[in-house]
């Protein structure tokens, strides 16, 4: 796993030294909501695809899986790739929080447009010249 781990950092290290920023989030629910959720799932008929039998098995296993996403997040989350565990019982607020790390992050990037240079405008100026004609 370790390895996994570490293929994981050195790449998201890659990516950064080349320009591109990573945002990852971890949408975390509490085991009482997932279950909530379940039973929403199996009473909404519209909803009946969202739910599979497999996943009151897998919940036998709770307290393996949070413990397996810790060990991840933590050795995976890095300050140039972080992760943002956000809570999610509470869908509407775990939208804005998303909203905001992504907003905050495009702020810090802080994009413009380039500047024109005299001598790129004196090129364009005798462009449009041309274009006139």
């Amino acid at each position: 796993m370790e390895e996994r781990y570490r293929s994981i950092v050195n790449l998201e290290s890659h990516l950064y030294r080349n320009g591109t920023r990573i945002v990852k989030f971890f949408l975390h629910l509490s085991k009482d909501e997932q279950r909530k959720r379940f039973l929403e799932h199996i009473d909404e008929p519209d909803h009946n695809w969202k739910f599979s039998t497999a996943d009151i098995h897998e919940r036998k296993y709770w307290k393996e899986y949070m413990h397996a996403y810790e060990e991840c997040l933590n050795t995976t989350s890095t300050r140039h790739a972080p992760w943002y565990v956000i809570p999610a019982d509470d869908k509407e607020n775990a939208r804005l929080i998303v909203s905001q790390i992504v907003l905050d992050t495009f702020n810090g990037l802080q994009m413009e447009y380039p500047k024109s240079t005299p001598k790129r405008r004196a090129e364009l100026k005798s462009i449009r010249k041309l274009l006139t004609k």
